[in-house]
């Protein structure tokens, strides 16, 4: 059995070895990207990484996952979709994000009274 002690230290060098296999995956680019060349398959590949990125840490948020059901309707769906509604209409983040916001604190409040 651990004792308090024992968890801690466990627990830092758990996230030590992480940032030290972080560190090394991403500078391994920097100090050999010039010698390596990748192939123009792999270079269009790549540039769909931040979209896949983000799809998967914002699908979950809105669209939540119980085992065995399957996605849930969640009203930050709803608010997503005012989102991307004004993204299409206007094309400015700052209102994406301002809206998205008052229409997921608009709708808390409606569900809220019901």
């Amino acid at each position: 059995m651990m004792g308090a002690s024992d968890y801690d230290l466990y627990v830092l060098g758990a996230i030590g070895v992480l940032t030290l296999c972080s560190v090394i995956t991403r500078t391994v680019y920097f100090l050999f990207g010039d010698r390596v060349s990748l192939s123009d398959g792999v270079r269009r590949a790549l540039r769909y990484a931040p979209t896949a990125a983000l799809i998967g840490i914002v699908v979950p948020e809105i669209m939540p996952w119980q085992a065995g059901v399957g996605p849930e309707f969640d009203i930050r769906l709803l608010a997503a979709v005012v989102a991307v509604l004004v993204f299409l209409r206007t094309r400015s983040t700052v209102l994406v994000i301002v809206s998205g916001m008052v229409a997921l604190w608009v709708l808390q409040m409606v569900v809220g009274l019901f």
